[in-house]
C-alpha cells in the first residue's frame, strides 16, 4: 500500500509539479509559450496514449515488473534535463516520463486489488483514490518548496531520485499477473492510443490556438474515427485490449464518466485559481499552493469512507450527490473577486473537495468491480485514461473560456493603448500588470482594468465548469445503479435450508433421504 501510493503520488504530482516552475524555465532556457505548454502537456499526452497498453502489459507480464520498469524509465528520463537544458530536450524527456508513468499508474491500483481480499478492497480503493486526488496538489506544494530555495532543475533532481528509490523498493513487492498469459492486442493498442491521443491533442491545443484552428479541428475530427476503429477491432478479436461491452455495465460506465469529470474539474480549477491567487491576490507560487492545500483534507477523509457509504446507499446517490456538491462549490468559487477574503475562497474550495472525495473512490471501485479480476490492470488503465482525458479537457475548457472572457473585457482598453503595448496587454493579465508597473502611478487604471477583465474570465470559466458538473450529476443520478438488494428467500426454501443445516451440524451419523 505504501509503495503503490508513493509511486502514484510521484506520477500524478509530476503532472502539476512544473506549473509553478514555468516562469523560471522560460527565463533560463529561452522557451517560448508554445514550448512551455508542451513541457507540461507532452507528459499528459504520452501518458494518455500509452496507459491502456501499460495496463495490458501488466496483466500479461506482471504488474510489479511493469511498475519497476516504469519507475526506472520515469527516473532516467527525469534526469535528462539536468544535462541537456534546451526546450526540445526537456519536451522529449517529459514525453518519455509520460511513457514510464503509463506503466506505473495502472500497476499501482491492480497490484492493490490483487493483494488485498474482497472485504478490504473497498478501503484499499478508497485510499488509492484519495491519494490520486491529492497527488496534483502535493506536486504543486513540493515544487513550490523546491523553488523557494533552488531553481527549476531541483524539481527534476527530486523526480529522478524518487523514481530510482521507489523502483529499488518495489522489488520487494509480490508479483501479480493474469496466469492465462493473454496475447497483447497490438491493433487495439494502436487504435486506442490514436483515439485518446487525438482527443487529448485537440484539447491541449485549444488554449494556444482557439477552437476553430486547424491544429484543434484536425485531431478533433480524427478522434471519433480512431475510436470507431478501436471499437470495431475490439468487437472482433478473441482477447481484446479492452472489452468495450463493459461500458454497457451501468456501474462501469458511470464510474468512468464520474472519474473523468472529477479530473476535468480539478485541473480546470488548478489552472484558473493558481493564477487567480498569484495575479489578483498577489500570492507567491508557494503561498498559492499552501492556500489551496486545505482541499486535501476532506478529499482524503471522504475518499476513504465513501466506499462504505456506497455499499449502504448505492452508487447512484454517492455519485449524484458528490458531483452536485462539486457543481455548487464551483458556483460559490465563481463569486469570489479581488475584494473577497481568504475565508470566502477556502470555503468554496472545501465544498469542491468534499464533492470530489465523496464520489472519486466509489467511481473507481465501480470500474474495478465491473471487470474480471485477471483484467484489473486494464480496468485500472481505463480509470487512469479517464483521468488524463478529463485533466486535458478541463485545462482546455477553463483556459479557453478564461482567455475569451479576459479578451472580451480588455479589448476596449487595448484599442486605446499605443500599438507596441496592445499585444502584451491583450495576451494575459501577467503581461498587463508588468506594463502597468513600468508606467508607474499612471498605469494603475490599466492594472485595475486588466484585473477586472481577468476576474470576469475566471468567473465565466468556473461557472462553465459548475454547469458541466451539475449536468453530469443529473445524468449519473438517472444512469448509475442504486443499492444492490438480494432477493428474499421463500419461506419454504428457508425452512428446508434450516432443517438441512441442522441435520448436517449434528454429532452422530445422519442419513439424508432424497
Amino acid at each position: 500500500m505504501t509503495l503503490a501510493c508513493l509511486a502514484l503520488v510521484l506520477v500524478v504530482g509530476s503532472m502539476a509539479a512544473l506549473y509553478t516552475a514555468l516562469p523560471d524555465m522560460a527565463v533560463r532556457t529561452g522557451a517560448d509559450q508554445h514550448q512551455l505548454t508542451w513541457i507540461v502537456d507532452g507528459y499528459t499526452l504520452t501518458l494518455a496514449c500509452v496507459v491502456l497498453l501499460g495496463g495490458a502489459l501488466g496483466d500479461r507480464y506482471g504488474r510489479r515488473t511493469m511498475m519497476v520498469l516504469g519507475l526506472i524509465v520515469f527516473g532516467a528520463a527525469s534526469a535528462i534535463p539536468l544535462f541537456a537544458e534546451g526546450p526540445t530536450w526537456i519536451i522529449a524527456a517529459r514525453c518519455v516520463c509520460g511513457a514510464g508513468a503509463a506503466l506505473v499508474m495502472p500497476s499501482t491500483l491492480s497490484l492493490l486489488t490483487a493483494s488485498f481480499g474482497e472485504k478490504q478492497r473497498g478501503l484499499v480503493v478508497g485510499v488509492w483514490a484519495g491519494v490520486s486526488g491529492i497527488g496534483a496538489m502535493l506536486g504543486i506544494l513540493a515544487s513550490g518548496l523546491l523553488l523557494r530555495f533552488s531553481s527549476w532543475t531541483s524539481i527534476f533532481v527530486a523526480m529522478s531520485l524518487a523514481g530510482v528509490v521507489l523502483a529499488l523498493a518495489s522489488f520487494s513487492l509480490p508479483e501479480s499477473r493474469d496466469e492465462s498469459e493473454p496475447p497483447i492486442d497490438l491493433l487495439g493498442a494502436i487504435t486506442s492510443g490514436a483515439a485518446v491521443g487525438a482527443l487529448v491533442l485537440a484539447a491541449v491545443q485549444v488554449p494556444l490556438h482557439g477552437w476553430t484552428h486547424p491544429a484543434v479541428l484536425i485531431p478533433a475530427a480524427l478522434a471519433p474515427i480512431a475510436a470507431a476503429a478501436f471499437i470495431a477491432v475490439e468487437l472482433r478479436v478473441a482477447r481484446p485490449l479492452l472489452d468495450v461491452r463493459l461500458f454497457a455495465d451501468r456501474g462501469f460506465g458511470t464510474g468512468t464518466i464520474a472519474v473523468m469529470l472529477q479530473f476535468l474539474v480539478s485541473f480546470g480549477v488548478f489552472m484558473v485559481y493558481v493564477q487567480f491567487l498569484q495575479l489578483v491576490f498577489g500570492y507567491s507560487p508557494l503561498q498559492a499552493a499552501f492556500a489551496m492545500a486545505p482541499m486535501m483534507v476532506p478529499m482524503m477523509v471522504l475518499a476513504v469512507i465513501a466506499p462504505k457509504l456506497a455499499e449502504r446507499f448505492g452508487l447512484r446517490i454517492l455519485l449524484g450527490a458528490g458531483l452536485a456538491i462539486i457543481g455548487v462549490g464551483l458556483l460559490l468559487l465563481a463569486q469570489t473577486d479581488a475584494s473577497s477574503t481568504y475565508g470566502d475562497i477556502v470555503l468554496a474550495l472545501l465544498v469542491i473537495s468534499a464533492g470530489v472525495g465523496l464520489s472519486t473512490s466509489p467511481a473507481t471501485a465501480a470500474i474495478v468491480a465491473g471487470t474480471p479480476v485477471e483484467q484489473h490492470g486494464v480496468a485500472a488503465a481505463v480509470n487512469d485514461a479517464a483521468r488524463e482525458i478529463g485533466a486535458a479537457v478541463g485545462i482546455a475548457v477553463a483556459g479557453s473560456i478564461l482567455a475569451a472572457g479576459y479578451g472580451a473585457r480588455i479589448d476596449p482598453v487595448v484599442e486605446r493603448l499605443p500599438e507596441q503595448l496592445q499585444e502584451p496587454v491583450g495576451d494575459s493579465l501577467a503581461a498587463a500588470l508588468a506594463v502597468a508597473e513600468q508606467a508607474g502611478p499612471a498605469g494603475q487604471p490599466l492594472a485595475d482594468a486588466a484585473v477586472d477583465a481577468f476576474v470576469y474570465g475566471a468567473h465565466q470559466a468556473l461557472v462553465a465548469l459548475g454547469i458541466i458538473a451539475l449536468v453530469t450529476a443529473a445524468v449519473v443520478s438517472v444512469w448509475a445503479p442504486g443499492v444492490k438488494r438480494t432477493a428474499p428467500v421463500p419461506a419454504e426454501a428457508e425452512r428446508n435450508s434450516g432443517q438441512l443445516s441442522e441435520a448436517m451440524s449434528g454429532t452422530g451419523d445422519h442419513t439424508l433421504d432424497t
